[in-house]
């Protein structure tokens, strides 16, 4: 499996599946331990991990069990047998007793400390707000989840999750329609939002939370779609470190250009969802194409997504 994280500071682990379980329809949890029996690396609430599928290359899941628990990750896939091919790839092969590879977490949905949270969730985007729950409810945060799918027998952990919180609001769609966001967030306007799942929650729970005036942290499992006033141009990038420039011309990534000319750049998505190539920019104005950064954190220009992510400016300076 070498060599399908991109780039030279990526640690590969070999995870072996101790326990394999079916926790909605299409949906199946792994639990994995450390081939070499020893403890796993920590990770903190919504976090999480890449994994190799074969031809099919690195797929990212979230972590969603207990933290504390060292010797032991879960995650939870979405079998999708007509999607790209990572899932049923796992679902075909991931059986207990076999081994996979996989990189160490990473946290780019990191819960902060608050008083009081509003967590949404649709469908399998259960999985990282599910230690999210336990963390706040540790830390005796005011909380409240509702959580969304298509029928009951579509929500992973449902059951779970009543009987050890029964005020969590599960919504089928069959039953009782599509979560109310407006009033969701209207209940507690105090509170810090955290919400994965299909595009159009995101798309709502975004524009309703701007609309309100809240503090949101979202996470997609696949791209945003990216508003495109014109055709992509031609620019440079200046790589402060070396001194080396570089052209990027319309129909390639930053990514592309960098891996030609021999510049070591980790990588792993490459469409702006995990994080993994983000790289500080010194000067120049940025294209923002990934589905990652904040508002904020687009507004301050210091930092960029190389494998989807353009140029305004002519030329780019990156801490490279």
């Amino acid at each position: 499996m070498a060599g399908l994280w991109k780039g030279t500071s990526v640690t590969e682990l070999s995870v072996r599946v101790i326990e394999r379980t079916d926790e909605a329809d299409a949906v199946f949890a792994l639990v994995l331990a450390a081939a070499d029996g020893g403890d796993l690396p920590s990770w903190t609430p919504g976090a999480h991990i890449d994994v190799a599928v074969g031809e099919s290359g690195v797929r990212q899941y979230s972590l969603c069990g207990d933290p504390a628990e060292r010797d032991r990750w879960r995650i939870a896939i979405l079998h999708e047998p007509t999607g790209r091919g990572g899932s049923a790839y796992l679902h075909r092969t991931a059986l207990p007793g076999s081994t996979l590879s996989v990189s160490l977490p990473r946290n780019n949905f990191e819960l902060g400390s608050a008083p009081e949270y509003t967590f949404v969730a649709g469908g399998i985007g259960i999985t990282p707000i599910l230690p999210m729950i336990a963390a706040a409810d540790r830390a005796g945060a005011r909380w409240t989840l509702h959580y969304g799918a298509r029928t009951k027998a579509h929500m992973a952990f449902a059951d779970a999750l009543l009987g050890r919180y029964p005020a969590v609001n599960l919504v089928p769609q069959d039953v009782s329609g599509l979560l109310p966001i407006a009033d969701i967030l209207a209940a507690s306007p105090g509170a810090a939002v955290y919400c994965c799942g299909p595009e159009p929650l995101l798309a709502a729970v975004e524009a309703e939370g701007q609309r309100q005036g809240m503090t949101m942290r979202t996470e997609r499992f696949v791209p945003r779609a990216v508003d495109r006033t014109g055709p992509d141009a031609a620019f440079e990038i200046q790589l402060a470190q070396s001194g080396r420039t570089l052209r990027i011309a319309a129909d390639r990534s930053i990514v592309d250009v960098l891996e030609s000319a021999g510049v070591p750049v980790i990588t792993s998505c490459r469409e702006g969802t995990c994080g993994s190539c983000e790289t500080p920019v010194l000067d120049g104005e940025i294209d923002h194409r990934d589905s990652l950064l904040t508002p904020e954190e687009r507004d301050s220009g210091k930092t960029m997504m190389l494998c989807v992510s353009r140029a305004h400016s002519e030329v780019l300076v990156l801490d490279l």
